[in-house]
């Protein structure tokens, strides 16, 4: 599992004595660890009844999930380079961006723009193939209003490898070049 990983990566940190990657990787498991606390309060108040031992276990993440909060630290470092660009401040930049480099070991390979833009392509066309009327509504992505509809198809295939804003920004272009 990807979370004894991170755990055995972080130990070879410490006897490595690679300052950046045992910080990096302290705040992935406390994040980690506060995810997990999250699920199991949730799965807890839905289920009152289970056993300590079973409520521990439903809780702990899924590689899937853990990946979900690597992507949610990445974005949160790369949210603060341009925070630390608009006001000048170059030496927390490096260290945010050496941060990236270390979380982003552990995700997939990201998607380049291109890929990221032939796979909306072909979920636009495919929900365009679909296209009929039911009742008033139309179902289909012909325009601008329709990014919904082509997001909530193209995220689960994407999903840690690309970054949400840039897929909305690129389905925006490919619907609004349309119009």
């Amino acid at each position: 599992m990807l979370k004894e990983q991170i755990q055995q990566d972080l130990k070879n940190s410490l006897k490595g004595g690679k300052h950046a990657e045992v910080s990096v990787l302290r705040m992935v498991i406390s994040a980690i660890n506060n995810r997990e606390t999250e699920k199991r309060t949730k799965i807890w108040r839905e289920k009152p009844e289970l056993e300590i031992e079973t409520l521990e276990k439903e809780s702990q993440l899924t590689d899937e999930e853990v990946l979900e909060v690597f992507s949610s630290e990445l974005k949160k470092r790369k949210e603060a380079c341009v925070e630390y660009e608009k006001g000048g401040r170059t030496d927390l930049i490096e260290q945010e961006k050496r941060e990236i480099e270390i979380i982003q070991r552990y995700l997939p390979e990201q998607l380049s723009e291109e890929e990221v833009a032939k796979i909306a392509r072909e979920i636009i066309a495919a929900l365009r193939a679909s296209l009929a009327i039911s009742g008033r509504e139309m179902v289909g992505a012909t325009n601008s209003k329709d990014i919904g509809k082509v997001m909530a198809e193209l995220m689960p295939r994407v999903k840690g490898r690309a970054e949400g804003s840039e897929v909305s920004r690129i389905v925006k272009e490919l619907l609004t070049a349309r119009e």
